[in-house]
């Protein structure tokens, strides 16, 4: 037997453990690579990745969540403000949790991306008193809006009108501050079961608003018609009394005429 031979025949292939092994590197390297977790939060996967982010002191969102992501919680932190897009890539998240931060506003859009599979959103406990109307366009989910300082007014009804209020929490949605006082501390959909409509409040106030400044108008245009009046009326007086002290005309004529006789 030659050398080469010798030395291909030495040379064995991989076995099947070895490539087993290999193969399973492999899918847990890209496992890890698609589910990379957040910085100062915790990930398991749970037919889907669980994201646990409570209680972390975030100020913001973290980015570049894993894009299975099912359970996204983040209550207990620091957030001010939901951006638009914020999850847009999160197709398979089915529950939200942003309950006890610190959120004020919430941008048109901010659920773009989730709004077919998002089953739940909570946003309890947060300094929320208006929402754009479109802010939950064709949203599925059961939202919790409870504990918030709530102004109660015609946008805030129309964006009641297109939710599902999770039924537990629902009379714990009351208005802190409202077009009308008195319905300061009371369940705002209790308000609205009564027949009030703040959409109406709104319209009056316009009306009422468009009335006084026409009202203003109005009274500057009759203020300034009496002053040019007036001053016409002054400078009319002022030029007959400097016609009145000119000499007359007519005295002046006849001493003309004897004059000329006498020349």
């Amino acid at each position: 037997m030659g050398a080469s031979q010798r030395c291909r025949s030495s040379i064995k292939p991989p076995s099947y453990a070895s490539l087993l092994f290999v193969g399973t590197l492999w899918l847990l390297s890209a496992s890890m690579t698609a589910y990379a977790c957040p910085n100062n939060c915790h990930c398991t996967d749970r037919n889907g990745v669980v994201v646990q982010c409570t209680s972390r002191n975030l100020e913001n969102i973290p980015p570049n969540l894993p894009k299975d992501t099912v359970v996204l919680l983040l209550s207990s932190n620091q957030i001010r403000n939901i951006p638009k897009e914020t999850f847009s890539d999160l197709h398979h998240l089915r529950e939200l949790d942003l309950s006890h931060n610190a959120i004020e506003s919430v941008e048109v859009g901010a659920f773009q991306g989730i709004s077919e599979s998002l089953r739940t959103l909570d946003l309890s406990n947060n300094h929320l008193s208006s929402l754009p109307k479109d802010t939950f366009a064709k949203l599925h989910a059961r939202v919790r809006l409870s504990h918030n300082p709530w102004h109660c007014e015609c946008s805030l009804q129309e964006v009641l009108r297109e939710l599902r209020l999770d039924p537990e929490t629902v009379n714990d949605v009351s208005c802190s501050t409202s077009v009308q006082e008195e319905y300061v501390g009371q369940a705002v959909i209790q308000v609205l079961d009564s027949g009030i409509n703040f959409c109406n409040f709104h319209h009056k106030t316009t009306d009422v608003a468009m009335f006084v400044a026409m009202f203003c108008w109005f009274t500057m245009v009759t203020a300034y018609i009496m002053y040019y009046i007036k001053h016409n009326q002054e400078d009319a007086r002022r030029h007959m009394e400097y016609l009145k002290s000119l000499p007359n005309t007519s005295h002046i004529s006849k001493e003309y005429d004897t004059a000329s006789s006498v020349f």
